[in-house]
């Protein structure tokens, strides 16, 4: 079985023009590092013409479904039927796209099938870990 789930996702820049274009993007999961999820922009969708990838919580992500979460970097929040607006905070400036919310749930159902919710502990190999910090520490 699979440590990593790739699904390519399309998403829609939010920008003061009246049509929103698409852009690609992709939603990761990595049973290596259980609470996380990356979501990478190409290097032409990004104003500074390099791959761009934010890394958030898998929780953050089933939480924004319903309700508008997050306080910090990344935002994510309900948005309509079947959107969901995920916002990207940086000293830059903010990036806010659409996404279908079924995506989303196809790709979370599929995290979860990998590595169930409230079980992501039982993935982490602490001792490697700590091994990893004691070497550097030395």
């Amino acid at each position: 079985m699979s440590i990593v789930i790739e699904q390519p996702v399309e998403a829609r820049l939010v920008a003061a023009a009246p049509r929103m274009p698409s852009i690609p993007a992709t939603l990761h999961y990595d049973r290596r590092d259980p609470f996380a999820v990356r979501m990478t922009f190409p290097a032409p969708a990004t104003l500074e013409g390099v791959e761009v990838c934010w890394t958030f919580s898998r929780e953050l992500l089933a939480a924004g479904q319903k309700n508008a979460e997050g306080h910090g970097d990344v935002r994510v929040r309900p948005y309509g039927y079947d959107r969901t607006v995920l916002e990207f905070h940086a000293p830059e400036g903010t990036a806010v796209v659409h996404v279908r919310s079924s995506e989303i749930r196809r790709f979370l159902e599929a995290t979860s099938e990998l590595v169930a919710v409230g079980l992501e502990h039982l993935q982490l190999d602490l001792d490697h870990g700590l091994a990893e910090l004691m070497r550097d520490a030395c």
